[in-house]
């Protein structure tokens, strides 16, 4: 039996938008709003947006070559609070599509070859665990190696509480993947969306060549509510935004959404010397021969790693340079 079923707006209801925007109040269409990189048409106001949406944006189109996507978080700590540690990991993959917080590769951002990570704040609020941090180092390297230079895009909440001490280190960890790329002169370009804080915003985000924000992001180590309670005393206006970290010098610019993927090219341009023909072999040839000490200091970093990150991450230990294509659910629109 077939069951027909009419549902009428009441005379004179209005009709409920498709979205509305939470700063200026006022209604458009999802698919304006898409269109637009997700900002709203009126009032600018930049939403989150995921990682696959991001490298969407910014990625030259079919550029996007995933890599280490096996690569995934164990359970050391054996943690539990109200859900285990791997309960909270499957739920986190199943919204966003993903195997963690992070998804890196290779791609092309305006014409420029890069290393392209991006950190994803719907998995556990884009927190720092140990395969992030090990994604992290992989990608270093193989800038590192290539002479490629990288670029990342922070949108994180700190480190996992779940992996304990193991994710604070992460902290140093990445940070020493940030010599190896400085010690290959590769160029680094820092994104911070919104939010980036903690760890990540305290390590790897705010130690590149140029570090730009997108408007409105929320940047701070400890969230402003959190540190009004801690120290009883009223921040000052704008306090942790993008623009008031720009006014204070720890930011380059702040570039909004849909100049970004132009002004990165402009920027790995810059950072690599211009656009001769020529010289993106002449780049890698000095990269490559630039100092004996990166080399060493890339070669001893790899032995430690290798005999430390077995009991955190599982996936197989392999060359920076070795592509992983991503599961058929991750690839995914």
């Amino acid at each position: 039996m077939n069951v027909i079923v009419e549902i009428e707006r009441r005379a004179g209801e209005p009709a409920k938008p498709e979205w509305q925007c939470s700063s200026c109040r006022r209604d458009t269409s999802l698919a304006l709003l898409r269109a637009n990189l997700m900002v709203c048409p009126f009032c600018g106001h930049h939403l989150r947006v995921g990682a696959r949406e991001r490298i969407r944006q910014l990625a030259d189109e079919g550029s996007f070559r995933e890599r280490w996507p096996s690569v995934a978080s164990l359970d050391p700590l054996e943690f539990v609070d109200l859900e285990t540690y791997p309960e909270r990991l499957r739920a986190a993959q199943t919204k966003t599509g993903l195997t963690e917080a992070i998804v890196a590769g290779t791609a092309r951002i305006d014409g420029v070859t890069c290393v392209l990570v991006v950190l994803d704040f719907g998995f556990m609020g884009g927190s720092m665990g140990s395969v992030v941090g090990e994604r992290f180092w992989r990608s270093a390297e193989q800038a590192a190696s290539d002479g490629l230079p990288i670029v990342t895009v922070c949108s994180s909440g700190g480190a996992r509480m779940q992996e304990g001490i193991l994710s604070l280190m992460q902290m140093a960890k990445t940070a020493c993947a940030v010599d190896l790329i400085t010690e290959a002169r590769s160029p680094f370009v820092s994104v911070l969306v919104d939010p980036c804080t903690g760890g990540v915003l305290a390590s790897f985000a705010s130690l590149a060549d140029i570090c730009v924000a997108e408007p409105g992001a929320l940047l701070s180590f400890s969230g402003p509510r959190v540190i009004a309670e801690t120290t009883r005393e009223a921040l000052p206006a704008g306090f942790g935004s993008a623009e008031r970290t720009l006014e204070l010098g720890h930011l380059d610019a702040v570039v909004p959404r849909h100049e970004l993927r132009a002004k990165l090219g402009n920027y790995l341009r810059l950072l690599g010397g211009g656009e001769e023909p020529d010289r993106g072999e002449r780049q890698r040839t000095r990269t490559r021969g630039a100092s004996g000490l990166a080399q060493a200091a890339l070669d001893r970093a790899r032995t430690l790693t290798a005999h430390a990150w077995n009991p955190l991450v599982r996936g197989g230990r392999q060359a920076a340079g070795t592509i992983e294509e991503p599961t058929q659910r991750e690839s995914a629109p």
